[in-house]
């Protein structure tokens, strides 16, 4: 049998197959097109609300610009089980940062998968955000609802990652923005100019299939394999299989040898940013995660498991060997066979 940490090495091609595309890479002439210069910039991945203000005051204002711009985009989404049946587009309409755009997650997707919000091809990523007016020089700042804080944002940065957008940012958070008083406009998204944004090729390193998790939690426990990380966002109960999963008929429980991360206590219980990276740092600690080991970021359907990946990020882990589940557990419990014994329940 295949080690895990080679399945972890050598992914880019299994995964990539579903995003196969005839057309050449076209990163090379992307960069030569881009002569304008960056009126604002923004050099760390965490934004935070006063940064994000400063930088809309100093965008272009003529409509004729060419210039690269600082965009904010809203991914705010929420789970089936909503007790207040929310939209994201709704709670984007009832408040938003200047200038903002709405990315949705269910329609800028796989919308064939069984699963809800996978990875889209390159192509419909590519309309998605040509139709929202994004440019591939702009620098796009993600954030969530003010009421959540951090929560389905790090999906979309993620995404904008995996096809290489070169300046991708996250707020920390909008709940703070609106607290703090910065400018805020309600309404129907603006019509925006198509733009001409490029096919670009995805970066299969990010992202793990359900076909390598399997692999890797198979090899679990056996002598001589090397341990990929398994972080699972889901809440401890989901995770031990004692409370059940929101989506209808699923089983909760966890994939062999994974860690529990619970997404809350990477927040602030108040304020829902991100924690401070020393704290952060702390946590990944005391749960035995190591730095130097590949790690594969988990949760229901792929979300939340990017909060881990974010929170890795501002706790200062290599961005290498580092890659999320896009099936996650919604995948998973509907995929391996009871015999396969991979559902593991601590009750």
């Amino acid at each position: 049998m295949a080690s895990a940490a080679l399945l972890f090495r050598n992914s880019s091609t299994t995964f990539a197959s579903r995003f196969a595309h005839p057309k050449a890479s076209v990163f090379s002439t992307m960069a030569s097109s881009t002569t304008t210069t960056r009126q604002f910039s923004l050099d760390t991945f965490l934004v935070q609300p006063i940064q994000l203000t400063n930088a809309l005051k100093k965008n272009p204002t003529s409509k004729l610009s060419t210039s690269p711009r600082v965009i904010p985009l809203c991914a705010s989404w929420f789970l089936p089980n909503d007790p207040e049946k929310r939209n994201g587009y709704e709670v984007f309409k009832a408040g938003h940062p200047p200038t903002a755009r709405f990315f949705d997650i269910d329609a800028i997707a796989d919308t064939s998968s069984p699963y809800p919000h996978m990875l889209p091809n390159a192509s419909v990523f590519a309309e998605g955000m040509r139709k929202l007016g994004i440019r591939r020089d702009d620098s796009i700042v993600v954030y969530d609802t003010h009421e959540l804080g951090i929560f389905s944002a790090p999906r979309v940065a993620w995404t904008l990652q995996v096809f290489g957008h070169p300046a991708v940012h996250l707020l920390n958070n909008y709940k703070l923005y609106v607290q703090e008083g910065h400018p805020v406009e309600q309404g129907e998204q603006a019509q925006y100019e198509e733009s001409k944004y490029p096919e670009p090729e995805i970066d299969a390193t990010k992202v793990a299939s359900f076909e390598e998790v399997k692999e890797i939690a198979k090899d679990h426990n056996k002598e001589g394999a090397e341990g990929v990380q398994i972080l699972d966002a889901r809440s401890l109960g989901r995770w031990k299989g004692t409370d059940p999963e929101p989506r209808p008929g699923l089983s909760s429980g966890h994939i062999p040898g994974s860690f529990s991360v619970p997404v809350p206590e990477l927040l602030d219980p108040e304020t829902k940013v991100l924690l401070p990276k020393e704290k952060l740092q702390d946590i990944f600690k005391e749960k035995g995660i190591d730095p130097a080991k590949p790690i594969i970021s988990s949760c229901g359907t792929g979300v939340t498991a990017t909060i881990i990946d974010a929170a890795l990020t501002e706790a200062g882990f290599p961005d290498t060997n580092r890659r999320v589940y896009d099936g996650s557990w919604t995948e998973w419990a509907q995929r391996v066979y009871p015999t396969d014994n991979l559902i593991h329940k601590e009750i």
